[in-house]
């Protein structure tokens, strides 16, 4: 069984405050359309289904300002059982301190990895 992604990220259509299981390229495109620009949640979801990783998705209004949908998100990450690992949660677009932390009560449940941008980790680090 593969160790699943959670990422968070903007897409062109699906609702809000909902988690969406792909596999495969085509479930993903189905589900979410495409990227808009300046975004980079979808993006990390093709790399992630491209190494085999199936993820669950959740479509934020704005990357990294949403916070309503973060929280949504995370409570349903928390309250997850029928998915045993998470091997990562991406969180691209975010250097929101509030937001990390409200994601590392699961990431620590799951003993998770975060992904970000480079210039996202600068932001948080910078603001520490």
């Amino acid at each position: 069984m593969a160790e699943h992604i959670a990422l968070f990220g903007e897409a062109e259509k699906g609702a809000f405050q909902t988690a969406y299981y792909c596999e495969n390229l085509q479930q993903l495109v189905d589900f979410l359309g495409n990227p808009p620009e300046s975004s980079y949640g979808l993006h990390f979801a093709v790399q992630a289904l491209h190494f085999g990783r199936p993820i669950l998705f959740f479509r934020v209004q704005e990357e990294g300002f949403s916070f309503e949908d973060y929280v949504s998100g995370s409570l349903l990450l928390s309250h997850q059982s029928q998915i045993q690992e998470i091997a990562a949660i991406g969180i691209p677009g975010v250097g929101d301190t509030h937001i990390f932390q409200l994601l590392e009560p699961v990431r620590s449940r799951y003993h998770s990895i975060l992904l970000t941008t480079e210039a996202d980790l600068f932001d948080y680090l910078s603001a520490a």
